[in-house]
């Protein structure tokens, strides 16, 4: 048997009802979420099972939500024998990533991505910015369709998911500007519905911020199985998580390049855990020889144990 990858959902990601069969039917599903909303000290579970999608999508409720959902899912799979050789995350996965393996503690971990959510909500109000999809084009000309794009304001690109789709974010001016350049390039850019321009220079003064709550936090040693977005690698023990973590909210994430790193050290398996199959469509466009399943419910958790025990 090959080596098996954990991909934990990023933000947008979220859906109403999300988590709820694990909930039900899961007792270690459901010590997961209660003990969440206990640290949280708000009704997450009521918002995520009865709620509505605009409260839902509201970045302070989706982060928590989406990050209580995953682990719960990874905690249900642990429960079934199944453990991963390296794990990521998109962009905010990264955090469960991190909790999941025990870097950060539960308590420790479920608090930091509840200020990092409030921070992000903020920002998003207090520093107007877009982000849109960019599909048909490769690097190069995305890297193009940026710099021709900068002189209407400040616009780069926040991830390179995988081929035929990087996302840009900035200023609205070079934003809306993008979209018009990149049919010239042969491509299209597609408005984003996000509430700011993450993983970019706009969130700086919010990373300054965050990092005031990171430094309080307690890590343990990096087993060295876990991809830093901000570096398209694996950590090493040597890296100064704290600083990393700060930097992530700004900087470009390499999902494509890290999903290519996980298929040469031998993942032929991915389980993408969490709400929605974003990070399974991503990882089909950049190799669709590896095999790829989903855990979000008792249905997809059962077909997952299918297909490994099959492996």
């Amino acid at each position: 048997m090959g080596k098996i990858g954990f991909l934990f959902s990023g933000q947008g990601a979220q859906t109403i009802g999300m988590g709820e069969d694990l909930f039900k039917n899961r007792e270690e599903c459901k010590n997961v979420f209660e003990s969440g909303e206990n640290l949280l000290n708000m009704d997450i579970l009521n918002k995520m099972f009865n709620g509505d999608e605009e409260t839902l999508k509201k970045t302070s409720i989706a982060q928590p939500a989406i990050v209580l959902t995953s682990l719960a899912a990874a905690e249900a799979l642990k429960n079934e024998g199944i453990e991963c050789d390296y794990s990521c995350g998109l962009s905010l996965g990264e955090y469960t990533a991190l909790i999941h393996s025990r870097v950060i503690s539960f308590e420790d971990g479920i608090k930091l991505v509840k200020e990092r959510g409030r921070i992000m909500e903020e920002a998003g109000i207090k520093v107007k910015g877009k982000m849109a999809a960019v599909l048909k084009l490769k690097e190069d000309k995305v890297e193009e369709l940026v710099n021709r794009c900068k002189e209407f304001g400040i616009i780069e690109v926040a991830n390179y998911n995988c081929p035929g789709q990087i996302v840009i974010g900035g200023e609205s001016d070079p934003i809306d500007k993008s979209i018009e350049i990149a049919k010239e390039l042969g491509g299209m850019a597609i408005p984003l519905k996000v509430s700011g321009a993450f993983h970019t220079s706009l969130l700086k003064e919010a990373s300054e911020e965050f990092y005031n709550y990171i430094e309080k936090v307690k890590f343990n040693e990096i087993d060295e199985k876990i991809y830093s977005n901000l570096k398209g690698n694996l950590y090493v023990k040597e890296d100064n998580i704290k600083n990393t973590l700060k930097n992530h909210m700004i900087k470009s994430v390499y999902f494509e390049k890290i999903i290519r790193d996980m298929i040469s050290k031998g993942v032929d398996t991915f389980i993408e855990i969490g709400p929605g199959k974003t990070l399974t469509g991503f990882v089909k466009k950049i190799d669709r020889k590896v095999k790829i399943l989903n855990v979000y419910d008792i249905e997809s958790l059962n077909n997952c144990m299918k297909n490994i025990k099959q492996i």
